[in-house]
């Protein structure tokens, strides 16, 4: 039954509607980097500079791996997903190595690896990322060393994915139940290492891994159904990454492995996926952090997998500038996948601008190629996607190569109830928190949406209005944002309210800078840089600075503060407008050519 509903969907060639190992490799390696490809990496490394850097930095890092003590089964809170991670890296870092080099230290140091996480009691099933990732660092330690294995070795391994990992699943499975219905992150890391651990093992035990293929496949598009329809991500760019590169590995070892991924590349917004991140990325080397997330952009290797699968250059341009960040840690798969063309946004002809439906999240820029240049991003979107923070409207500005207006990201997971009852009482998850409008000092509502009602994106004027009606539902009839960017110079921000009876609005922005206030203006200072902030109405609010220091144990988000700006009474209407200019120290501040009108006028 779920064989015939996928392939009527599309999603299974018809071959493999009823087998989907038919066509299975019955050699080793056949996961993600065959034999062709470590010979094509050795040829890469005699002409490209850039990855004979990667290699050696993957050198480095087998050296400090042979010094550092196995993996050990210590939890942190309820994850295993550290000792996880740390395997996985290692496993592919030292296996890649083994099979580019020969050394018998790197399959020795991999074995230990494997050896001590094999003894571990399990491998932490209650959070199933934990099971998920070690499995998939059990399968490429068994595929890509499997020549050098010996037999014994090959069953303790082959042991350990069936019967800590595989096994472990099965009963998600059965029941159709947690990550294998989720549509989010935890369905592709789940699915993809589960997936990884049964190819790998395939052929020696077909019957089961037959069927927790067949369960896999029917559940991965669920997820991928989230990049529908152009490639953004809900739950915002540091789960886009976790997400994105699990679906790149399991898509990667089902081409290897069997010859095709089922169409599931072909899933809709999943080519645009990698156009997301380079939007979502701002010239300061910061994201548009929205949900649980750092706003580090940091290395992405499935962007080179991407960048070969939907030919598209700007991918490989992205990553390559990334691992040319001296705080990049290049992985494996950044050679196995490396890609050597690229081309710049602006040399490929990408406006500056972008918007993402279904995610709702809206992108600005002065320019591609200028690091000093304006990056803005503005957020609607749903708070019921899992990481969302109650931030309905928020945005974060970066210029000179700096960020004014920023979001705090997330805070510790292990705080009590971080993900249950006390989620809104912690003050990165408020409303408080964000860039974006306060009423009455309460959260907006956690079930509220909020989609872009119109946009325009020109040289000299870009905008996006919203309806964030549902975020006040019981304060206020209606409310709307509309963020600028004109003249690529200047921000101007524009809110519009009718409330149901008198509320409290206070206008907010989270910045590290210094704050001066001058009553409706605000100018804020960093080194060698400043903004300016102007309230351009209502003429009776003025600016003022909020401490950003919660209770502990959250966070105190030191060396933050909040620039608001306040009315001095209750409002049942208003139009607020509030515009922001960065500029150069020493330089005077460009002038605002702004017309004021209503949100439906512009």
């Amino acid at each position: 039954m779920r064989s015939a509903l996928l392939l009527m969907l599309g999603f299974l060639a018809p071959a493999a509607a009823d087998d989907p190992l038919a066509g299975l490799r019955r050699s080793h390696p056949r996961l993600i980097a065959l034999d062709a490809d470590i010979e094509r990496v050795r040829e890469l490394l005699r002409r490209s500079p850039q990855a004979r850097r990667i290699y050696q930095a993957l050198v480095e890092e087998a050296g400090r791996i042979q010094t550092a003590a196995p993996v050990e089964h210590v939890l942190i809170g309820p994850r295993l997903l550290a000792q996880s991670r740390r395997c996985l890296d290692r496993v592919y870092t030292l296996a890649l190595l083994y099979r580019l080099d020969g050394k018998r230290e790197y399959l020795e140091r991999a074995l230990r690896e494997l050896r001590a996480a094999a003894a571990f009691p399990d491998w932490n099933p209650s959070h199933f990322l934990d099971t998920a990732e070690m499995t998939h660092a059990f399968a490429i330690g068994y595929d890509w060393l499997y020549g050098s294995l010996s037999a014994d070795d090959r069953a303790w391994i082959r042991q350990a994915i069936i019967e800590k990992g595989i096994r472990q699943a099965l009963p998600f499975y059965e029941r159709q139940r947690g990550w294998v219905v989720n549509r989010f992150n935890w369905n592709q890391v789940c699915n993809g290492g589960i997936g990884l651990g049964a190819l790998a093992i395939a052929d020696e035990e077909p019957d089961l891994c037959r069927r927790v293929l067949s369960w896999a496949l029917e559940s991965l598009p669920r997820a991928l159904a989230s990049y529908a329809p152009d490639g953004g991500w809900p739950e915002g760019p540091g789960y886009w990454h976790y997400a994105t590169r699990y679906t790149v590995y399991f898509l990667a070892g089902l081409e290897t492995a069997l010859g095709h991924d089922f169409s599931l590349s072909s899933s809709p917004g999943f080519r645009q996926a990698g156009r997301f991140r380079v939007y979502f990325s701002g010239p300061a080397g910061k994201t548009f952090n929205y949900a649980d997330g750092g706003d580090a952009i940091g290395s992405a290797e499935e962007m080179f997998w991407l960048a070969r699968k939907f030919r598209e250059p700007v991918y490989t341009w992205h990553q390559q500038q990334r691992l040319d960040d001296p705080k990049a840690r290049p992985g494996a798969l950044d050679l196995v996948w490396y890609q050597e063309d690229g081309r710049t946004p602006s040399q490929a002809g990408w406006p500056l601008d972008a918007l993402f439906r279904g995610v709702e999240v809206a992108f600005f820029r002065s320019s591609w190629d200028d690091p000093d240049a304006i990056f803005l991003g503005v957020k609607a979107g749903d708070l019921k996607v899992g990481h969302s923070q109650l931030d309905l409207g928020t945005f974060v500005l970066d210029a000179g190569r700096v960020r004014w207006a920023l979001d705090l990201g997330a805070d510790d997971y292990n705080l009590p109830g971080y993900f249950g009852k006390e989620r809104w009482n912690y003050y990165r998850n408020r409303t408080e928190s964000h860039n974006t409008l306060l009423v009455d000092g309460e959260n907006q509502n956690p079930k509220a949406e909020a989609a872009f009602l119109a946009h325009r994106f020109e040289r000299g004027l870009a905008w996006v209005v919203m309806n964030l009606d549902q975020a006040y539902a019981g304060k206020l009839k209606r409310q709307r944002r509309g963020v600028a960017l004109v003249d690529r110079r200047h921000v101007v921000v524009q809110d519009e309210i009718e409330a149901l009876q008198p509320v409290e609005v206070l206008w907010g922005m989270v910045t590290d800078a210094e704050v001066e206030l001058q009553g409706a203006q605000a100018e804020l200072r960093k080194p060698g840089r400043r903004l300016s902030a102007r309230i351009l109405r209502p003429p009776e609010a003025v600016f003022d600075v909020v401490p950003t220091t919660p209770p502990p144990p959250q966070n105190p988000n030191q060396g933050t503060r909040k620039l608001v700006a306040k009315l001095p009474a209750k409002v049942s209407a208003l139009r607020l407008v509030v515009a922001l200019t960065p500029y150069r120290e020493g330089e005077p501040a460009p002038r605002l050519d702004w017309r004021d009108r209503p949100l439906d006028s512009w």
